[in-house]
């Protein structure tokens, strides 16, 4: 018998705490089975457990190994699991979400693309600005701009996110600038006003100082179009994330206002999924793909 079938054997003898048990589970005799554990422990010149009539026991050493023997043998399964699914061609569902505005304008093509590669895939997209519940609605991949804080989830970042103040030179030509964030009380604001955003601009200066400005509200919408649109028409000053202004405001028909004041905390783009310790080839391709694509974005 081989080592790897022996450190398995050890294994389901430590879960049943019985060499009895083990035996019966496995199908073998138990002294054959208890012959591979001696043979195991022979070999690493130790003993890992102390075998009473009653019940098995684990030594110092044999916890340390248990621990590590375990790890190893899940890990050699799932790379079996992984590689006997790269033999053949992703298939299922694979359901995704992401805000309305950048999916719209920087996802549809990766994701149409992805879905003509891997045909036997089925794609279900939803683009959607609300907080979805990605376990509890299903979601396989969910796209989420902010500072990701949700620990029962992984993440790939696909790019940062700034949030830019900014106005267009039609407005500042009217209404002149702001030099410093006090100076934002005297000037009109467009406000984001989904999920419960306040009008406070929380920013952090060169010197890593951090604090908040208000800005007057004068026109409120819940749509990063919206918002750009009306910034670009000289309704007002804005924050805008930079998936929408960074072609105006690399044509100067937006301008950044005070720029050595930048939105904190610092956002992200980010491709989240579930903790699955196996996770399956159709997720794990589309987050390639994304994480690809997103080194196309402008800024």
């Amino acid at each position: 018998m081989d080592h790897i079938s022996r450190v398995g054997i050890f294994l389901h003898v430590v879960k049943h705490q019985s060499f009895a048990a083990a035996a019966r589970k496995l199908g073998m005799t138990g002294p054959a089975l208890s012959k591979q554990v001696q043979s195991l422990e022979d070999h690493l010149g130790v003993r890992l457990l102390n075998r009473t009539t009653r019940v098995v026991t684990l030594t110092e050493e044999g916890a340390l190994y248990h621990d590590k023997a375990r790890k190893a043998l899940e890990d050699l399964d799932e790379a079996e699991k992984q590689i006997q699914e790269l033999k053949d061609c992703p298939t299922g569902i694979l359901k995704i979400n992401a805000p309305m505005s950048f999916g719209k304008r920087y996802l549809t093509s990766p994701i149409a693309s992805f879905a003509k590669k891997y045909p036997d895939v089925k794609m279900e997209v939803d683009f959607d600005d609300r907080h979805v519940d990605m376990i509890a609605e299903g979601y396989d991949v969910v796209v989420r701009i902010g500072a990701l804080q949700d620990s029962s989830v992984i993440s790939r970042k696909l790019a940062t996110c700034p949030i830019v103040l900014c106005a267009s030179a039609e407005f500042i030509q009217q209404h002149g600038q702001p030099t410093t964030p006090k100076d934002l009380q005297h000037f009109l604001g467009i406000i984001y006003n989904k999920h419960g955003l306040s009008n406070q601009w929380h920013y952090q200066d060169i010197h890593g100082i951090k604090g908040s400005a208000f800005i007057k509200q004068h026109f409120a919408a819940n749509s990063a179009e919206m918002m750009l649109e009306a910034c670009l028409q000289g309704i007002g000053i804005a924050l805008l994330p930079i998936f929408v202004a960074s072609t105006y405001l690399q044509s100067g028909q937006l301008i950044e206002l005070i720029p050595n004041y930048k939105t904190a905390p610092e956002r992200g783009i980010f491709a989240i999924f579930p903790q699955n310790r196996h996770l399956s080839t159709k997720v794990r391709l589309f987050v390639d793909w994304l994480t690809q694509c997103s080194k196309a974005f402008p800024w």
